[in-house]
């Protein structure tokens, strides 16, 4: 759940009712001997709501029994990994990833670090609505801090780095997005041996995703030729999104990051498939298909790509925003996991971000945002689906349409992919009139 922070869901007594009820749901599903109970883990990012929210959830859960354990700020795949290590039975974050800092949110992860099983969400879903009781004294839970959280972390990231490499004579800037990964970040990188330039690393509570970040590409760019770095390393706000820039200033989304662990990994033997989104570049498609590798789309969201994945039995995948899961890594998407994977590769074959991707040729993309009314059934629409048609036959099997409902504004994404610049150019303005006037 995410939204703006004082209206609902995400509230202060909203929080302590989501804790208390994902308590007990915890304490009616483990099988607990006298005396013990289920513990947690929640970590947060750096907006000044995470204090609030935290508290709350806290209360939540000792007030039904459970033990907490605070991390502090850390990225969203750390909380991941941590309830896994601890062999904890949740983990819990507190973030709104890319958002601004007047929103927050509030995600679960398994005791596995993969997302909850729909039946226990169900379960939470309905014990919200019962009445907020309290537990005696004698069994309530305890909260404490876990002071090695961050090393533990960094100590993980850098096992997913080859033994006999190094980042030694690299020069490196990193943007932190003044969230969550601002002090666990360099510390992986430096301790690898990079000389780092810090971008967003000085986080206030209110300047999260502000200017900075991997959905801000151009500070990272502007830090990266100001500098004279090697590479440039943007994360986003909770850490598990990552956009990098080589020396030149080019820009490497989602997709040319993941063709780059692809690549390294189908020359070793170690790739055997790679899923990406609906939104993935058809250049990239077909680049993949070039290294002899199948691959497979999934809705956007990184949790539907981790499903194809899993169905699949392939270990990569990941959106052209940034979200790159390695399975042989992590159980879940990791910035930092992911731009090490990146760097890996370069050093293990002597060669550039640029080299690496100078066959992967990207269609021209063009996305344009369509206001919509609530409930208009756009999927269902002959106006629209005669356009659709239309626009598909005229671009042949040289591109692709899309429409996609946004998940949170009464939009409609109509994208149109293709050879031709122009031709993608006339055709998308073409569809979003055809939907404009339809929706009126």
């Amino acid at each position: 759940m995410r939204g703006l922070v004082g209206e609902s869901p995400i509230t202060p007594d909203f929080a302590l009712r989501l804790g208390y009820a994902a308590g007990k749901t915890l304490v009616a599903r483990e099988h607990l001997r006298p005396g013990e109970h289920p513990a947690v883990i929640i970590g947060k990012d750096t907006r000044i709501s995470g204090y609030m929210l935290e508290s709350a959830l806290e209360a939540g859960f000792s007030a039904a029994g459970v033990d907490v354990y605070l991390a502090g700020p850390l990225p969203t795949p750390a909380i991941a990994y941590l309830t896994r290590a601890l062999r904890l039975q949740v983990g819990v974050v507190i973030s709104a990833s890319h958002n601004p800092f007047q929103d927050n949110g509030i995600k679960f992860f398994s005791a596995a670090g993969t997302k909850l099983p729909d039946s226990v969400e169900l379960e939470i879903e309905a014990r919200l609505d019962e009445p907020m009781g309290c537990e005696p004294s004698s069994r309530l839970g305890k909260a404490q801090r876990i002071d090695d959280a961050r090393g533990r972390y960094v100590e993980f990231c850098k096992n997913t780095f080859p033994n006999e490499l190094d980042l030694r004579g690299m020069k490196i800037a990193l943007d932190c997005a003044h969230g969550a990964a601002y002090m666990v970040a360099p510390k992986v990188f430096h301790e690898l041996g990079a000389e780092l330039v810090l971008v967003g690393a000085e986080p206030n509570g209110m300047n999260i995703n502000d200017k900075v970040g991997a959905t801000s590409p151009q500070s990272i760019r502007d830090a990266v030729l100001r500098s004279g770095a090697d590479l440039g390393i943007a994360l986003d706000g909770d850490g598990d999104r990552i956009v990098m820039v080589d020396a030149k200033g080019n820009i490497y989304d989602g997709d040319k990051l993941l063709y780059v662990i692809a690549k390294a990994g189908k020359a070793e033997g170690l790739a055997n498939g790679v899923v990406g989104t609906l939104m993935s570049n058809l250049g990239f498609e077909h680049a993949v298909g070039r290294l002899g590798l199948p691959f497979a789309r999934a809705k956007v969201g990184d949790r539907y790509v981790l499903e194809l994945m899993h169905e699949n039995g392939w270990k990569l995948g990941g959106e052209n925003s940034g979200h790159i899961i390695c399975l042989d890594r992590h159980s879940t998407g990791d910035g930092i996991i992911a731009g090490l994977q990146v760097l890996a590769a370069l050093r293990k074959n002597n060669t550039t971000l640029d080299e690496m991707c100078a066959d992967l040729v990207f269609y021209p993309q063009k996305l344009v945002n369509v206001p919509i009314r609530a409930g208009f059934a756009w999927s269902t629409n002959e106006t629209i689906s005669a356009a659709v048609k239309a626009a598909t036959a005229d671009l042949a099997d040289r591109g692709r349409v899309l429409l996609r409902p946004s998940g949170t504004e009464p939009l409609l994404r109509v994208m149109v992919e293709g050879e031709d610049a122009e031709q993608v150019d006339r055709i998308v303005h073409g569809l979003a009139e055809v939907v404009r006037a339809a929706a009126v």
